[in-house]
């Protein structure tokens, strides 16, 4: 440890003041730290950087060590890995912001230290016919959400008027709690209660949002349904969510689309399915019919001798594929119709091809 530069580590003099020292610590431990800096022998580095600084920050050790080359009994250096490092040195990185930032890869949700706060998203649920989501239609809903107040523009302080400084934080916006244990310094950074952030409170609040930014409002939307959509298809609206505190950025609706059961259809993806009950004649002999299609009719041809549960298919008579010009299939079930109320004739015709049918 004697043999160390620790003024070569920090890169500084040995006339650096004390906030020279400072400042190329924190410039180093910035540059080094293992959560920021990937490259291999970083750590040991870091640890270099630490163990100069605990030295050099501190007067009485750094008067020993630039009189004695040491430290002095009881100081353990980088050995001992953040023991006696004061991480309310880390807590002013600029772009780093608090402790949690830089040492375990944080990254700070809701409030930022402006006060500044995103939207809330919103969800929407809309029902469309199975014919609205073959074609793509358009519709439109009615949402009521947060917007900035019209009368104070989303600041909540009353027109006229000027938000004061925090007293709590003294315009940061943070509040600041640092406690000394046996291993160094740990300073604590938190969001003001006061003014949540902002560093600033109002005195003369706005009349319409009683001071919060925001009022509710109900709004009329277009949306754009598209073509072969499917149920729980989710669409998205950029900004039509709640807006943001303090300039946040406004959250998003998500429509989220149901489709209607149809009386006619059955529907499996893309292709579609209906059941066409004929006369059992027409099965037997073989006929031409007319099919009720999605998007009209489609002339089915029945060979003969057809039997029940047999399936027709016609090819891209389906759904549209969502975003694609390619359609799925249109399939027929045939269900044969057996005959109801026979009269006296009809039933010895069937009975007399009952026993052709036995002797062929």
């Amino acid at each position: 440890m004697a043999n160390k530069d620790y003024y070569n580590i920090l890169g500084v003099n040995k006339n650096a003041s004390q906030d020279e020292i400072k400042k190329a610590f924190r410039s180093a431990a910035r540059k080094y730290h293992p959560d920021v800096n990937k490259e291999h022998g970083s750590p040991e580095k870091f640890k270099e950087i630490n163990e100069a600084y605990q030295v050099l920050g501190d007067t009485q050790k750094r008067q020993q060590y630039d009189q004695f080359g040491t430290a002095g009994p009881g100081f353990s250096g980088g050995e001992a890995g953040f023991s006696g490092f004061d991480f309310g040195d880390f807590s002013n990185f600029d772009g780093f912001g608090d402790i949690f930032d830089v040492f375990f890869g944080g990254q700070r949700r809701g409030t930022s230290r402006s006060g500044r706060q995103d939207g809330a998203d919103l969800r929407y649920d809309l029902e469309v016919t199975l014919e609205e989501a073959f074609s793509g239609t358009e519709k439109e809903i009615e949402i009521i959400h947060l917007t900035a107040c019209h009368t104070c523009k989303g600041s909540g302080a009353k027109p006229g008027t000027i938000p004061s400084k925090c007293s709590s934080c003294n315009g940061t916006g943070q509040i600041r709690r640092t406690q000394r244990t046996p291993l160094g310094a740990f300073s604590q950074v938190s969001t003001c209660p006061t003014c949540n952030g902002s560093g600033a409170t109002i005195t003369s609040t706005c009349s319409t949002c009683s001071g919060s930014g925001r009022e509710k409002q109900k709004h009329t939307i277009k949306i754009k349904v598209p073509q072969g959509i499917e149920s729980n298809y989710r669409l998205r609206v950029s900004g039509a969510g709640d807006a943001g505190i303090k300039g946040g950025a406004p959250g998003d609706l998500y429509v989220f689309v149901q489709v209607k059961e149809n009386p006619v259809f059955e529907r499996e993806g893309a292709n579609l399915y209906t059941k066409q009950p004929i006369p059992f004649v027409k099965a037997a002999l073989g006929s031409e019919i007319e099919v009720k299609a999605i998007d009209g009719t489609a002339t089915l041809k029945i060979p003969a001798g057809t039997q029940s549960g047999t399936i027709f298919r016609f090819k891209e008579k389906g759904m549209h594929y969502v975003g694609s010009r390619r359609r799925g299939d249109f399939m027929v079930v045939i269900e044969i119709e057996t005959p109801k109320n026979l009269t006296n004739e009809q039933k010895e015709l069937l009975k007399k091809f009952g026993q052709i049918r036995r002797e062929i």
